[in-house]
């Protein structure tokens, strides 16, 4: 597993981090997974993954849909938000696992709320509090998340 630490100074950062992960899931589907407390900043970073891939609405946490799709060009995208999840087996009765898999791009977060039903992610990315800023760690788990975080290390 590769794992990358960065540092984000303000909200402008987190964007220009969703910016740049988005450039890298172009073609390609992902499983990405958001880790991080409330307000840490997992939605503004999926906000500016999907305005840079064109989208021109509003993005929101689907704390109370469990699922808000997106249809950016050709390109299926769901954001999921677990936070209220009671039963991971409450993601099999929703249909969830027709999400998932193809060249879908699939934002997790609150994951842990789906252990055991969810599959390891192709990316892991965690969000903490780091004085006014944040930090985040973005782990790849697999060849594909590996492609999700190049160019993302500082040199």
């Amino acid at each position: 597993m590769k794992c990358i630490e960065l540092s984000l100074a303000d909200e402008a950062a987190t964007l220009q981090l969703g910016a740049a992960l988005a450039a890298n899931t172009a073609t390609t589907g992902a499983t990405i997974f958001l880790i991080g407390d409330l307000g840490a900043g997992k939605t503004t970073l999926v906000r500016g993954l999907l305005q840079a891939m064109g989208h021109q609405g509003k993005v929101k946490s689907p704390t109370y849909t469990l699922v808000e799709p997106y249809e950016v060009g050709e390109r299926q995208i769901y954001h999921f938000d677990l936070y209220r999840l009671s039963d991971p087996e409450e993601l099999e009765y929703a249909g969830a696992r027709d999400y998932f898999g193809g060249d879908n791009l699939c934002l997790v977060e609150w994951p842990e709320r789906g252990k055991g039903w969810l599959a390891v992610p192709d990316l892991q990315i965690e969000l903490s509090y780091a004085g006014t800023g944040r930090t985040v760690r973005l782990c790849a788990h697999t060849a594909r998340g590996s492609v999700l975080t190049s160019g993302l290390a500082p040199d």
